[in-house]
């Protein structure tokens, strides 16, 4: 009944549904593995920016990078602004998408050490971004800050290029070890997106508080390449069974010739 199977049509249709249920387990359960990853990242947002406040010195150092579990940690520094070695760190969107700058401006320890604070975004006073922006002045004199605790930003994780004969005092990545070589300083590793104190009249824009990312998509994707890999067999036996119907109504049925009575 069911020699056709042995055909080169439904052995290559059998290979290939043999083929497609472990590839789609094996999908189902690389999602499953990546909404473990975004789930744990989630978390470890949450509990950053749910935890005390600490000294940036605390957390922080020259040379040091930091860490995944560092990361969005809320950190205190007190110092003062240095606005004469600030930059503008281009090609950056606010939440409306818009195009601007970052602001980034040394933060003078009392130690002599530099910490780098991204004080938020500003806009671009034209379309080529070439001239360096007008940038609300920040608090003179000793100040306390506060803020998150971002790594370097590097090419390799953020795909930005850093680009060379950039116009004066714009960059295009915040990275601790190019700053500290500009400035002939000892900079601490990382950065500070400042949340505190506000900026008088909100400019510059302070960062947002990081997203969270959508862990139970990839949940819904994993369970629907699982159901993907139970369907195919079903499948199969579904188009066998009709392949075998149709093959033996036609074995049943007489040609057109046999059916017509003989001629008187």
């Amino acid at each position: 009944m069911y020699r056709f199977l042995l055909s080169r049509q439904w052995v290559t249709i059998t290979l290939v549904a043999l083929l497609l249920v472990p590839t789609m387990i094996w999908l189902g359960f690389w999602q499953m593995d990546r909404h473990d990853e975004r789930a744990a990242r989630n978390q470890l947002v949450t509990d950053a920016l749910a935890a005390d406040p600490v000294p940036v010195e605390r957390l922080a150092s020259p040379g040091h990078a930091v860490t995944r579990a560092e990361r969005y940690r809320t950190v205190t520094a007190t110092g003062r602004f240095e606005t004469d070695d600030e930059v503008v760190v281009r090609r950056r969107t606010n939440a409306d998408d818009e195009v601007g700058f970052h602001v980034l401006t040394p933060f003078v320890l009392a130690d002599g050490a530099v910490l780098l604070v991204n004080r938020g975004w500003i806009p671009a006073d034209g379309p080529s971004q070439t001239a360096f922006p007008d940038i609300p002045a920040p608090p003179r004199g000793e100040i306390t800050i506060r803020g998150r605790l971002m790594p370097d930003e590097t090419t390799e994780a953020s795909g930005i290029k850093d680009l060379k004969g950039l116009p004066d005092r714009q960059i295009m990545l915040v990275n601790s070890e190019l700053e500290a070589e500009r400035l002939g300083a000892r900079v601490l590793g990382g950065y500070v997106a400042q949340t505190a104190p506000e900026a008088e009249g909100g400019t510059p824009q302070q960062l947002a508080n990081p997203g969270k990312e959508n862990a139970a998509l990839n949940y819904a994707y994993a369970v629907q390449w699982w159901l993907f890999a139970a369907a195919v067999p079903v499948g199969w036996v579904v188009l066998v069974r009709r392949e075998n119907r149709e093959r033996t109504g036609a074995a049943k049925t007489p040609d057109a010739e046999q059916a017509e009575p003989a001629a008187v």
